[in-house]
């Protein structure tokens, strides 16, 4: 098993903030931190579980899509020989190769099966084979949504453990600790897709404080519609 820090940042950056947004809305509506455990350990589990199976059977279908397109390729290429290497040139003519080094590019790409494939695959059709397995990339996922998911609940589980039945303080907790891992999710994110890191923290954090805000003053009405 093999984690794919890709899916793992998507899974923890989506249980972060929609955890976060669950418990800004209940403490929104004035419930108590009981309240807040159970809607948001519902939320890691049930939704985790849903990210996971959205990206195995994600994942599961493109490595499928790329697998027909690699035969159809296979299939062009021993059947329309001459029309694939002309396609070949013409790739190459494109990027501006001509003359001798055009041909010399088009007979070494041609005169090895795999490499033809692959170079059909990737400069025709744009697909690239990442190895990534679904189980794998399900997995990943699943595990950030709850690993960070659940850092807004933790306030709350030490208040119910300490006996305290207000939520203020633990919100307040709350939201610092939320802060701290939206932007250290954001972080790294950036250093994995080769961005700054600074403003793919601040980024992600101003996405989940927004969610959050929207949640709050959405249990804050609802909280006095139903009174």
């Amino acid at each position: 098993m093999k984690l794919h820090f890709e899916d793992f940042i998507y899974g923890s950056i989506d249980g972060s903030v929609t955890t976060f947004a669950i418990v800004a809305g209940v403490i929104g509506a004035s419930l108590s931190p009981g309240i807040i455990l159970i809607l948001g350990f519902g939320n890691l589990f049930a939704d985790g579980f849903a990210m996971a199976a959205g990206s195995y059977h994600a994942s599961k279908a493109r490595n499928q899509f790329i697998e027909m397109k690699r035969k159809q390729e296979e299939w062009e290429i021993d059947n329309m020989t001459e029309q694939e290497k002309d396609e070949i040139r013409e790739i190459y003519k494109k990027k501006g190769f001509k003359d001798e080094l055009l041909e010399e590019i088009v007979k070494t790409i041609t005169s090895r099966r795999k490499v033809w494939v692959d170079t059909m695959m990737k400069e025709e059709l744009g697909l690239i084979e990442d190895g990534k397995k679904p189980l794998d990339s399900s997995v990943s996922t699943f595990i950030g949504f709850n690993l960070i998911g659940v850092i807004p609940l933790i306030p709350f589980m030490i208040l119910i453990f300490m006996g305290i039945n207000t939520t203020s303080e633990s919100f307040v907790y709350s939201v610092i600790s939320v802060i701290v891992a939206f932007f250290l999710v954001g972080m790294i994110k950036g250093k994995i897709v080769k961005k700054s890191k600074i403003k793919s923290g601040f980024y992600t954090l101003i996405i989940g404080g927004i969610a959050a805000l929207v949640a709050y003053f959405v249990g804050y009405g609802l909280h006095f519609l139903v009174q």
